[in-house]
């Protein structure tokens, strides 16, 4: 008998409605996905129990930013160990860098590269991954 597992849920936060649905459709066959349009509607998301198993954050976003957001989730109790990889159209090694220091476990620059992605996700997902 076959055992079910349930699909890892992923938030995408993104204030570009296109990368949502590119990245919905992209991703909606091996994971439920909830998409959002900035770090505000993010966070109300989460703090009504939605727990995702991985977030895709944008960095510049209205109202709450991606740095912003990452800055909260990171300092926060209850959402601390949820992996983050940030997409972003910003390449600049100091931008990088400070992405990495608030906790994000990757960094994809816009336009990525979806085959990228989805292998950054795998490996995110898989036992052995640590989240420091």
């Amino acid at each position: 008998m076959k055992t079910y597992t349930p699909k890892k849920n992923i938030l995408i936060i993104d204030d570009q409605k296109s990368i949502r649905f590119l990245l919905g459709a992209m991703l909606s066959k091996q994971y439920a996905v909830t998409t959002k349009r900035d770090g505000l509607e993010g966070m109300a998301w989460m703090s009504r129990g939605n727990i995702p198993d991985l977030i895709l954050l944008d960095m510049q976003m209205p109202r709450l930013c991606g740095s912003e957001f990452l800055k909260s989730l990171k300092n926060s109790g209850l959402f601390k160990n949820i992996p983050v990889i940030v997409l972003s159209g910003n390449e600049s090694d100091a931008e990088i860098s400070n992405c990495f220091e608030m906790g994000a476990q990757e960094y994809l620059k816009k336009p990525f590269n979806p085959v990228q992605l989805k292998d950054k996700i795998s490996s995110i997902f898989q036992p052995n991954y640590s989240i420091i």
